[in-house]
Protein backbone atom coordinates (compact mmCIF):
# COMPACT_ATOMS: atom_id res chain seq x y z
CA UNK A 1 0.00 0.00 0.00
CA UNK A 2 1.32 3.55 -1.19
CA UNK A 3 1.80 5.66 1.78
CA UNK A 4 0.31 9.18 1.51
CA UNK A 5 2.79 11.93 1.40
CA UNK A 6 2.04 14.30 4.11
CA UNK A 7 1.41 18.04 3.02
CA UNK A 8 1.94 20.79 5.62
CA UNK A 9 -1.32 22.34 6.78
CA UNK A 10 -1.60 26.02 5.10
CA UNK A 11 -0.28 28.65 6.68
CA UNK A 12 -2.76 31.25 7.62
CA UNK A 13 -1.62 35.16 7.43
CA UNK A 14 -3.23 36.48 10.55
CA UNK A 15 -6.28 39.09 9.30
CA UNK A 16 -3.82 42.08 11.04
CA UNK A 17 -0.91 41.41 9.06
CA UNK A 18 -2.90 41.51 5.78
CA UNK A 19 -4.11 44.46 6.33
CA UNK A 20 -1.05 45.71 7.08
CA UNK A 21 0.28 44.73 3.97
CA UNK A 22 -2.90 45.90 1.60
CA UNK A 23 -2.48 49.59 3.20
CA UNK A 24 1.39 49.37 2.69
CA UNK A 25 0.69 48.36 -1.22
CA UNK A 26 -1.49 51.04 -1.33
CA UNK A 27 0.80 53.92 0.14
CA UNK A 28 3.66 52.47 -2.15
CA UNK A 29 1.24 52.84 -5.23
CA UNK A 30 0.23 57.12 -4.53
CA UNK A 31 2.20 59.95 -5.38
CA UNK A 32 4.34 61.75 -2.41
CA UNK A 33 2.33 65.02 -3.28
CA UNK A 34 -1.01 62.81 -2.38
CA UNK A 35 0.42 61.59 1.01
CA UNK A 36 1.55 65.15 1.92
CA UNK A 37 -1.74 66.40 1.14
CA UNK A 38 -3.90 63.68 2.62
CA UNK A 39 -1.79 64.59 6.31
CA UNK A 40 -2.14 68.13 6.24
CA UNK A 41 -5.85 67.74 5.27
CA UNK A 42 -6.47 64.78 8.02
CA UNK A 43 -4.74 67.71 10.23
CA UNK A 44 -6.94 70.43 9.92
CA UNK A 45 -10.02 67.59 10.27
CA UNK A 46 -8.47 66.40 13.24
CA UNK A 47 -8.62 70.17 14.53
CA UNK A 48 -12.27 70.62 13.03
CA UNK A 49 -13.30 67.45 15.10
CA UNK A 50 -11.19 67.82 18.44
CA UNK A 51 -10.41 71.46 18.64
CA UNK A 52 -12.29 72.55 22.04
CA UNK A 53 -10.98 69.49 23.69
CA UNK A 54 -7.03 70.26 22.70
CA UNK A 55 -6.71 74.09 22.87
CA UNK A 56 -5.36 75.73 25.27
CA UNK A 57 -7.75 78.89 25.87
CA UNK A 58 -11.05 79.49 25.08
CA UNK A 59 -11.30 80.50 21.49
CA UNK A 60 -13.56 83.50 22.48
CA UNK A 61 -12.60 84.82 25.27
CA UNK A 62 -11.60 88.45 25.79
CA UNK A 63 -8.48 89.22 27.55
CA UNK A 64 -8.18 92.86 27.47
CA UNK A 65 -5.34 92.86 29.72
CA UNK A 66 -3.50 91.22 26.68
CA UNK A 67 -4.91 92.84 23.78
CA UNK A 68 -2.20 92.15 20.55
CA UNK A 69 0.25 90.36 22.70
CA UNK A 70 3.20 89.05 20.73
CA UNK A 71 4.11 85.19 20.36
CA UNK A 72 5.30 83.84 23.63
CA UNK A 73 5.39 81.05 25.35
CA UNK A 74 1.86 81.37 26.93
CA UNK A 75 0.73 82.39 23.60
CA UNK A 76 2.40 80.50 21.26
CA UNK A 77 0.84 82.51 18.12
CA UNK A 78 0.11 86.01 19.95
CA UNK A 79 -3.52 87.73 20.78
CA UNK A 80 -5.67 89.38 18.53
CA UNK A 81 -6.95 92.80 18.99
CA UNK A 82 -9.74 91.77 22.01
CA UNK A 83 -6.78 89.61 23.28
CA UNK A 84 -7.88 86.21 22.29
CA UNK A 85 -5.66 83.42 21.93
CA UNK A 86 -4.99 83.07 18.09
CA UNK A 87 -3.53 79.86 17.79
CA UNK A 88 -7.09 78.71 19.72
CA UNK A 89 -9.40 80.31 17.16
CA UNK A 90 -7.23 79.30 14.20
CA UNK A 91 -7.62 75.78 15.49
CA UNK A 92 -11.22 75.77 16.37
CA UNK A 93 -11.80 78.21 13.30
CA UNK A 94 -11.45 75.40 10.71
CA UNK A 95 -14.44 74.28 11.54
CA UNK A 96 -16.95 76.21 9.58
CA UNK A 97 -14.38 76.19 6.57
CA UNK A 98 -14.16 72.56 6.42
CA UNK A 99 -17.93 72.52 6.61
CA UNK A 100 -19.04 75.09 3.76
CA UNK A 101 -16.51 73.98 0.88
CA UNK A 102 -17.04 70.30 1.34
CA UNK A 103 -20.79 70.91 1.11
CA UNK A 104 -20.20 73.94 -1.79
CA UNK A 105 -18.01 72.00 -3.91
CA UNK A 106 -20.14 68.64 -3.54
CA UNK A 107 -22.81 70.91 -4.80
CA UNK A 108 -20.87 72.22 -7.40
CA UNK A 109 -19.86 69.24 -8.90
CA UNK A 110 -23.03 67.18 -8.82
CA UNK A 111 -24.34 69.59 -10.60
CA UNK A 112 -22.17 69.81 -13.24
CA UNK A 113 -21.50 66.23 -13.70
CA UNK A 114 -25.05 66.08 -14.58
CA UNK A 115 -25.10 69.03 -16.54
CA UNK A 116 -21.89 67.69 -18.68
CA UNK A 117 -23.68 64.38 -18.94
CA UNK A 118 -26.74 65.37 -20.71
CA UNK A 119 -24.72 68.06 -23.07
CA UNK A 120 -21.60 65.90 -23.74
CA UNK A 121 -24.02 62.98 -24.50
CA UNK A 122 -26.36 64.87 -26.71
CA UNK A 123 -25.97 66.68 -30.18
CA UNK A 124 -27.83 69.43 -31.71
CA UNK A 125 -30.30 71.21 -30.07
CA UNK A 126 -29.69 70.44 -27.06
CA UNK A 127 -26.13 70.54 -26.86
CA UNK A 128 -25.46 73.97 -28.73
CA UNK A 129 -27.74 75.72 -26.07
CA UNK A 130 -26.51 74.31 -23.66
CA UNK A 131 -22.79 75.56 -24.58
CA UNK A 132 -23.86 78.64 -25.51
CA UNK A 133 -25.13 78.70 -21.62
CA UNK A 134 -22.12 77.64 -20.07
CA UNK A 135 -19.99 80.34 -22.00
CA UNK A 136 -22.06 83.27 -21.06
CA UNK A 137 -22.08 82.24 -17.01
CA UNK A 138 -18.68 81.32 -17.76
CA UNK A 139 -17.56 85.07 -19.31
CA UNK A 140 -18.94 86.71 -15.78
CA UNK A 141 -15.76 87.04 -13.43
CA UNK A 142 -16.07 84.16 -10.51
CA UNK A 143 -15.92 86.66 -7.22
CA UNK A 144 -18.07 89.27 -9.07
CA UNK A 145 -20.57 87.38 -9.36
CA UNK A 146 -20.43 85.31 -5.99
CA UNK A 147 -20.39 88.78 -4.55
CA UNK A 148 -23.44 90.60 -6.18
CA UNK A 149 -25.63 87.41 -5.30
CA UNK A 150 -24.24 87.42 -1.62
CA UNK A 151 -25.18 91.16 -1.40
CA UNK A 152 -28.17 91.04 -3.20
CA UNK A 153 -29.38 87.47 -0.77
CA UNK A 154 -27.14 88.21 2.57
CA UNK A 155 -24.58 86.54 4.30
CA UNK A 156 -24.91 82.91 5.88
CA UNK A 157 -23.16 80.07 5.78
CA UNK A 158 -26.15 78.04 3.72
CA UNK A 159 -26.38 81.17 1.22
CA UNK A 160 -22.31 80.56 0.86
CA UNK A 161 -22.70 76.81 0.05
CA UNK A 162 -25.42 77.19 -2.64
CA UNK A 163 -24.11 80.47 -4.90
CA UNK A 164 -20.56 78.73 -4.44
CA UNK A 165 -22.71 75.58 -5.74
CA UNK A 166 -24.57 77.27 -8.45
CA UNK A 167 -20.89 79.30 -9.58
CA UNK A 168 -19.18 75.63 -9.73
CA UNK A 169 -21.67 74.31 -11.98
CA UNK A 170 -20.94 75.65 -15.91
CA UNK A 171 -17.21 75.00 -14.46
CA UNK A 172 -17.58 71.28 -13.82
CA UNK A 173 -19.85 71.13 -16.44
CA UNK A 174 -17.78 72.43 -19.09
CA UNK A 175 -14.80 69.97 -18.50
CA UNK A 176 -17.31 66.64 -18.04
CA UNK A 177 -18.83 67.69 -21.30
CA UNK A 178 -15.26 67.36 -23.04
CA UNK A 179 -14.73 64.29 -21.17
CA UNK A 180 -17.87 62.37 -22.27
CA UNK A 181 -17.74 63.92 -25.76
CA UNK A 182 -14.34 61.36 -25.99
CA UNK A 183 -16.01 58.86 -24.47
CA UNK A 184 -19.49 58.67 -26.67
CA UNK A 185 -17.02 57.62 -29.14
CA UNK A 186 -16.14 54.29 -28.09
CA UNK A 187 -17.14 50.92 -28.80
CA UNK A 188 -18.52 49.85 -25.51
CA UNK A 189 -20.79 52.66 -26.09
CA UNK A 190 -21.83 51.84 -29.26
CA UNK A 191 -22.13 48.37 -28.49
CA UNK A 192 -24.42 49.36 -25.65
CA UNK A 193 -26.44 51.21 -28.46
CA UNK A 194 -26.90 48.41 -30.43
CA UNK A 195 -27.61 46.18 -27.10
CA UNK A 196 -31.03 48.80 -26.68
CA UNK A 197 -29.47 50.16 -23.92
CA UNK A 198 -31.26 53.53 -23.15
CA UNK A 199 -29.54 57.29 -23.53
CA UNK A 200 -29.88 57.49 -19.17
CA UNK A 201 -28.05 54.28 -18.63
CA UNK A 202 -25.48 54.43 -21.51
CA UNK A 203 -24.61 57.74 -19.34
CA UNK A 204 -25.32 56.72 -15.84
CA UNK A 205 -23.86 53.13 -15.92
CA UNK A 206 -21.19 53.40 -19.21
CA UNK A 207 -19.87 56.03 -19.25
CA UNK A 208 -20.21 57.62 -15.78
CA UNK A 209 -17.48 55.17 -14.41
CA UNK A 210 -15.28 55.61 -16.96
CA UNK A 211 -14.52 59.33 -16.43
CA UNK A 212 -14.53 58.72 -12.80
CA UNK A 213 -10.63 60.41 -12.56
CA UNK A 214 -11.60 63.42 -14.01
CA UNK A 215 -14.83 64.21 -11.94
CA UNK A 216 -12.69 63.40 -8.87
CA UNK A 217 -9.76 65.78 -9.69
CA UNK A 218 -12.23 68.04 -10.77
CA UNK A 219 -13.32 67.80 -7.14
CA UNK A 220 -10.09 67.80 -5.37
CA UNK A 221 -9.35 71.10 -7.32
CA UNK A 222 -12.48 72.65 -6.83
CA UNK A 223 -12.31 71.93 -2.82
CA UNK A 224 -9.09 73.98 -3.00
CA UNK A 225 -10.89 76.83 -4.93
CA UNK A 226 -13.80 76.73 -2.38
CA UNK A 227 -11.24 77.15 1.02
CA UNK A 228 -9.84 80.21 -1.34
CA UNK A 229 -13.17 81.38 -2.33
CA UNK A 230 -14.87 81.36 0.94
CA UNK A 231 -11.48 83.34 2.86
CA UNK A 232 -12.13 85.81 0.44
CA UNK A 233 -14.90 86.08 0.81
CA UNK A 234 -15.33 86.19 4.56
CA UNK A 235 -12.15 89.07 4.38
CA UNK A 236 -14.79 91.13 2.02
CA UNK A 237 -17.09 90.61 5.32
CA UNK A 238 -19.81 88.48 2.96
CA UNK A 239 -18.97 84.93 3.71
CA UNK A 240 -18.97 83.52 7.72
CA UNK A 241 -20.08 85.93 9.92
CA UNK A 242 -19.09 86.55 13.23
CA UNK A 243 -18.42 85.12 16.57
CA UNK A 244 -17.27 82.42 14.21
CA UNK A 245 -13.36 81.95 14.40
CA UNK A 246 -13.24 81.96 10.61
CA UNK A 247 -9.53 82.47 9.23
CA UNK A 248 -11.12 85.17 6.88
CA UNK A 249 -12.51 86.86 9.53
CA UNK A 250 -9.69 87.07 11.28
CA UNK A 251 -7.35 88.34 8.50
CA UNK A 252 -9.55 91.35 7.92
CA UNK A 253 -9.85 92.02 11.72
CA UNK A 254 -6.30 92.08 11.88
CA UNK A 255 -5.72 93.53 8.78
CA UNK A 256 -5.46 97.42 9.99
CA UNK A 257 -3.16 96.29 12.97
CA UNK A 258 -0.07 95.41 10.36
CA UNK A 259 1.08 99.03 9.94
CA UNK A 260 1.94 99.03 13.54
CA UNK A 261 3.96 95.93 13.60
CA UNK A 262 1.29 93.71 15.03
CA UNK A 263 1.27 90.60 12.37
CA UNK A 264 0.70 87.81 13.73
CA UNK A 265 -3.07 87.45 13.49
CA UNK A 266 -2.89 87.97 9.75
CA UNK A 267 -0.05 86.08 9.26
CA UNK A 268 -1.09 82.92 10.79
CA UNK A 269 -4.27 82.69 9.84
CA UNK A 270 -3.32 83.45 6.10
CA UNK A 271 -0.46 80.42 6.73
CA UNK A 272 -3.80 78.24 7.65
CA UNK A 273 -5.65 79.43 4.47
CA UNK A 274 -2.42 78.45 2.19
CA UNK A 275 -2.36 75.14 3.45
CA UNK A 276 -5.40 73.95 3.05
CA UNK A 277 -5.20 75.33 -0.76
CA UNK A 278 -2.22 73.80 -1.06
CA UNK A 279 -2.64 70.55 0.14
CA UNK A 280 -5.94 70.16 -2.05
CA UNK A 281 -3.73 70.93 -4.79
CA UNK A 282 -1.11 68.83 -3.83
CA UNK A 283 -3.70 65.59 -3.95
CA UNK A 284 -5.20 66.81 -7.49
CA UNK A 285 -1.54 66.95 -8.77
CA UNK A 286 -0.69 63.24 -7.34
CA UNK A 287 -3.93 62.23 -8.28
CA UNK A 288 -3.30 63.55 -12.01
CA UNK A 289 0.28 61.83 -12.06
CA UNK A 290 -1.23 58.94 -11.47
CA UNK A 291 -3.87 58.47 -13.65
CA UNK A 292 -0.96 59.85 -16.67
CA UNK A 293 1.48 57.22 -15.69
CA UNK A 294 -1.37 54.58 -15.53
CA UNK A 295 -2.79 55.37 -19.05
Amino acid sequence: MMELLEFPAPRHVPLVSRIKGEVGRALRCLAPSVVIGSLILMFWIACALLGDRVVPYDPYAEDFLAMLAPPDAAHWFGTDQLGRDVFSRIVVGSRDILLVAPLATVGGVAGGTIVGLVLGYFDGLTDAIGARLLDTLMAFPFIVLVTMTLVALGPSNLTVILVIAVAYTPLVARTVRAAVREQRERDYVSAARLGGESAFAIMVLEILPNIRETILIELVTRLGYAFFSIATLSFLGLGIQPPSADWGLAVAEGYGFLTGGKWWVVVFNSAAIVSLVMATNLIAQGIDAFENNRD
